[in-house]
């Protein structure tokens, strides 16, 4: 039949026959492509590298290394990754308050009940500028659990001054909050992870401690594996079948113990550098950040602004916050490179909020002279 051959006959040029990107149907090695013989490309695939475009705003999600030319500014920009993490400030809480539940993001953050001169019943949804008032609890309380997102949230227990501990358990749907099933064992600063469907409860204080683990499934508590030991107001963050607590107070001491939940029972993973409680902390059992605390057991004491990042096996010190507190809110939902920290108390109550920017988050950069 004789030799076939394909041609490029839609938009070829001439002289020279050069063809550009509307002429390619399909996938063309790079190395059979010239770069002199394209034009009118918009976008070039990640595997022949980055082009320097000239662009009117910057990019809505760069890769890693890509460089590009704000026409705007005038200015010559690439997205980089941090050296090392850092803090920086963000708005300050509406009410100043100490042990306030919290959970969501850095720029999707929840903060709820806590203590000033009593009890408080209010929310707080922060969206990485400022915060604003959200729907109120039905139960003031605080030192409750909380896991979730800003807009399907769950807190779960605490302690109503004049009352005690309570296993109230209430549901947030981003406007108001509703009752849920009620916790087996009453109790306040216990370990908090999870989502709004699929949370854990565990260790806390009726007094002196529990040890009692409980799932949530959206409806009712069920009792999980007992945690190793009787311990209150831990570091906590992760899911329901992979959880993390860490550091907490004994009857007796602080500790730097960190413990990994499966869905079934606790085992042991590597020691905190400072034991401490009264923490907060992000991230995922593999990728864990925990802040701020207290080095006393029992009363407020010497506060701390260490912050440290966990692998999964073994914690590393990172930059410190500015504010040294404990009883403080975090973003549980957020992660190792992009966590908020809100609330707490130093020698008065707090309302600063301060946003951790880790080492390897994706940052854009201005290429400047030397």
């Amino acid at each position: 039949m004789g030799t076939r051959t394909r041609g490029f006959a839609n938009n070829i040029s001439s002289p020279g026959g050069v063809f550009d990107a509307t002429d390619l149907n399909g996938v063309v090695p790079a190395t059979n492509i010239a770069n002199s013989s394209l034009t009118n490309v918009t976008e070039v695939s990640p595997s022949l590298g980055y082009a320097v475009s000239s662009v009117a705003s910057d990019p809505p999600a760069p890769g890693t290394g890509q460089m590009w030319y704000n026409t705007t500014s005038n200015v010559l920009k690439f997205l980089g990754t941090t050296t090392s993490g850092a803090w920086a400030s963000g708005g300050n809480l509406g009410t100043a308050r100490v042990y306030l539940a919290g959970c969501g993001t850095q720029t999707s953050a929840l903060g709820f009940g806590g203590e000033t001169t009593g009890v408080l019943a209010n929310t707080e949804e922060y969206d990485g500028t400022s915060w604003t008032a959200g729907g109120s609890l039905a139960t003031a309380r605080k030192q409750a659990g909380s896991c979730g997102t800003q807009t399907s949230a769950l807190g779960f227990g605490g302690y109503i001054i004049g009352s005690g501990v309570t296993n109230v358990t209430e549901e947030y749907d981003g406007t108001s909050w509703t009752s849920g099933g009620s916790l087996a064992t009453a109790r306040r600063l216990m370990i908090g992870a999870g989502t709004q469907t699929s949370g854990l409860a565990s260790s806390g204080s009726p007094d002196p401690a529990s040890s009692a683990t409980e799932e949530y499934d959206g409806t009712s508590w069920t009792s999980g594996g007992n945690f190793p030991s009787t311990k209150r107001d831990m570091g906590s963050n992760g899911t329901q079948t992979s959880a993390l607590g860490y550091g907490g107070k004994t009857p007796g001491a602080v500790t730097a113990t960190t413990h990994e939940y499966d869905g079934t029972s606790w085992t042991s993973g590597g020691n905190l550098n400072t034991a401490r409680g009264s923490l907060a902390g992000a991230g995922t059992q593999t990728s864990a950040l925990g802040f701020g605390g207290t080095t006393t057991s029992l009363t407020p004491g010497s506060t701390l602004a260490s912050t440290e990042a966990y692998n999964g096996t073994s914690w590393s010190t990172e930059t410190s916050i500015s504010t040294a507190r404990f009883g403080l809110g975090g973003s549980k939902t957020g992660t190792q490179t992009s966590a908020v920290g809100f609330g707490g108390y130093t020698t008065t109550f707090v309302s600063a909020t301060e946003e951790w920017t880790g080492a390897g988050a994706p940052v854009t950069r201005t290429v400047t002279g030397s």
